[in-house]
């Protein structure tokens, strides 16, 4: 399979320019020059930069030259430390993958749909002049009903792109937030520079053991890695709900780095027939599950990415509830950036 050069071990940079309280003070002190220096010497060749709209568009939907200007600043740090960046737009109006955002109405508005193509355009004129710069259409799109219509919104927002940035990689993922399973049903790419995404935090149970943000977790819940994949499915219908799938079968089986080969078969086979790279965006560990078993979990999926050649960043750098320097990790830490 094509790998995704320059994109095969990077980080994200959750919680600064999305998901936060888009404040003066979040924007110039979440994340320092120092952080990307830190994050260069830990051998990351990327960062992904997931934005909400929020830091480029005012209330009247007009530009916010400020959040471009911390942009610039972000791609210089990025240079200065030979990093490439994946520039995720991680919240438009009228979508976001998070219900708590009050986002609807996307993909049946071509008013939203409008200022999408607008947004991507900007960013085309701005940033397509350089090497070190991918652009991440839009962060998990959820509905399954709207991947037709995703589909046509991806080929024109492609075309609004290559008017001014001709050779930028593009990175487009599928239904139930960048599944694995729905890499599928994405059209075939447009050109030689389009990669599929896709985000994997499988097995869900594990990884966001006692996260408080899914509404049937017990959030005392704690377990470890090993499990049959019988014991999984029980699981998962008591913690996360009875019609989430994580793609085991009724098996005694014990888990371990066949699954992620398993569950990563299809979308492998049809980036090869495809010939487009494929690249995970998101994946990690909550920092409340046992870090002896996170680790476990790290090595198994990791062995499957070098196998295939799969770029990709780990969810997430600071904070977020899956900050890797945070202290939680302290003890794995060094272990894991070997492995990562």
């Amino acid at each position: 399979m094509r790998k995704f050069e320059g994109y095969m071990h990077g980080i994200n940079l959750g919680g600064w320019f999305s998901q936060c309280d888009h404040s003066i003070k979040r924007y110039d002190y979440f994340v320092r020059k120092d952080d990307f220096r830190r994050i260069a010497s830990w051998g990351f060749d990327h960062v992904r930069i997931p934005v909400d709209y929020e830091l480029i568009l005012n209330e009247d939907r007009s530009f916010r030259e400020d959040g471009f200007f911390r942009l610039d600043e972000c791609i210089r740090n990025c240079a200065d430390n030979s990093l490439n960046m994946i520039l995720d737009l991680h919240k438009t109006p009228g979508f976001s993958f998070d219900d708590g955002e009050n986002e609807d109405g996307f993909f049946v508005n071509e008013d939203c749909q409008k200022i999408f193509y607008d947004i991507w355009k900007e960013f085309a004129k701005r940033y397509g002049r350089y090497g070190h710069i991918a652009f991440e259409l839009l962060n998990e799109v959820s509905d399954p009903s709207y991947c037709r219509k995703w589909n046509q919104i991806i080929a024109r927002t492609i075309e609004v792109i290559r008017e001014y940035a001709p050779d930028t990689k593009i990175l487009v993922g599928g239904y139930h937030n960048n599944s694995i399973t729905a890499i599928k049903d994405l059209d075939p790419p447009h050109d030689q520079n389009v990669v599929y995404n896709f985000h994997c935090y499988s097995p869900l149970v594990f990884t966001h053991q006692g996260a408080y943000w899914i509404a049937n977790m017990d959030t005392s819940f704690r377990t470890k890695l090993e499990h049959t994949y019988k014991e999984y499915i029980e699981l998962t219908k008591k913690q996360v709900g009875p019609q989430f799938d994580d793609h085991f079968s009724e098996e005694d089986r014990i888990f371990d780095a066949s699954y992620f080969e398993d569950l990563f078969a299809e979308a492998i086979r049809i980036a090869e027939e495809r010939d487009a790279p494929l690249y995970c965006g998101e994946y990690g560990t909550i920092d409340l599950a046992d870090t002896v078993e996170t680790l476990k979990w790290y090595s198994c999926i990791h062995e499957v990415f070098e196998k295939h050649r799969i770029g990709r960043a780990l969810w997430s750098y600071k904070e977020m509830d899956f900050g890797l320097v945070d202290a939680h990790y302290d003890p794995i830490r060094k272990e894991l950036l070997e492995m990562k």
